[in-house]
């Protein structure tokens, strides 16, 4: 009996000790945040839960994953079910004109996108959508002329089960990450509060998945390298981006280094300098707040991000809710668009003037 109650006491020592080396650092509750360029931003109401945000140059488009989120979270069922939830694509030419571009579908949940486009001037989306049904699916679209969507194919397999972003590499080809290991129960909360490395990145070679990487924390985010060499994937809850050397034709990855982040990283776009930009939640148990109550501020923060020397900018931070819980920045030219897990907007900030001061704070890769 003494052995036992002795490994008990050491058994919830150890567990104090990883909470207070992994969770406390990674929720940021100790961070003071101040706001930065968001009162320079404009509003611009899509439909709930513009999550997920990409850009086509060439059609000066943006195109934004939408769904009820919140809904789906804290309900489920039937109720994520809203007639709003699709893409949109918002107008680049300073008119902020939203129309939804993806056909009717039943029971569509985008989450996660990414834009291919081949060297013939094939233009697809891929969207990570999460059916009612529980099935894991990655929807394939032809993108027309003018943005408008046609349904060409949708893909699932067993080793995508719980997809949060896509990197499309090839007209039939992507990485998708899988964001937590256990869904809920005892075992999903040790998971999640533990920061336990069991999530992990699939590849579809256009014929079968397979996973390509694993050992990850909270895989979030994921995007490539404009030349496509590398692949970035955001661990949320080691605030952290991990770089990977691609292997086009295994479409093996192999870890490089990991770049630390002062937030928890969400989403990540890459502008064609080459640089990453990453929408985070600085302070994750306030993100948690406002999952469950819309009326709880839950700040957001935009950063930009040196893949090669780690140096890091501060672009966008909200405290007030003018846009809680951001989960992706893309840019265009000289405007950043912020998307948000939960909220119904995005904001559109013109940001030439934090381009042109550069990196403000270095993180060291690790």
């Amino acid at each position: 009996m003494r052995y036992f109650l002795i490994g008990i006491l050491a058994f919830i020592g150890l567990a104090i000790g990883w909470s207070l080396l992994h969770i406390i650092p990674a929720s940021g509750a100790r961070a003071e945040l101040k706001t930065k360029l968001v009162d320079q931003c404009r509003r611009v109401d899509v439909a709930p839960g513009t999550e997920d945000v990409t850009i086509d140059p060439e059609l000066k488009l943006a195109f934004i994953s939408a769904a009820d989120r919140r809904a789906w979270y804290n309900d489920g069922g039937s109720s994520a079910i809203n007639p709003k939830n699709g893409i949109y694509a918002m107008s680049l030419d300073g008119s902020d004109a939203i129309r939804r571009v993806s056909p009717a579908m039943d029971n569509f949940l985008p989450h996660g996108i990414s834009l291919y486009r081949g060297n013939d001037g094939t233009k697809r989306l891929f969207v990570v959508n999460h059916p009612t049904t529980g099935e894991e699916v990655v929807e394939l679209f032809d993108v027309g002329a003018n943005g408008e969507l046609t349904h060409l194919e949708s893909i699932s397999f067993d080793a995508m089960y719980s997809p949060n972003d896509i990197v499309a590499v090839g007209p039939n080809q992507f990485y998708v990450t899988n964001d937590r290991r256990f869904d809920n129960g005892l075992l999903g909360h040790l998971e999640s509060y533990f920061a336990l490395p069991l999530t992990s990145v699939a590849y579809y070679d256009g014929v079968k998945g397979r996973i390509v990487k694993d050992g990850l924390t909270y895989a979030n985010g994921i995007n490539k390298s404009v030349d496509g060499s590398s692949i970035y994937v955001a661990e949320l809850l080691k605030r952290r981006i991990a770089v990977f050397d691609r292997d086009p034709e295994s479409g093996k990855l192999s870890h490089v280094k990991n770049l630390r982040v002062n937030t928890a990283p969400d989403n990540i776009e890459v502008s064609r300098d080459g640089a990453i930009w990453v929408a985070g939640h600085s302070k994750i148990f306030d993100f948690v707040k406002h999952a469950e109550d819309a009326r709880e501020i839950a700040p957001s923060h935009v950063i930009r991000l040196n893949p090669r020397s780690g140096l890091t900018s501060d672009v966008l931070m909200s405290v007030n809710g003018e846009i809680n819980g951001s989960s992706v920045g893309a840019v265009w030219d000289n405007t950043l668009i912020v998307g948000a897990v939960f909220d119904g907007h995005v904001m559109v900030c013109p940001m030439l003037e934090i381009l042109l001061r550069g990196p403000s704070q270095t993180n060291e890769p690790q």
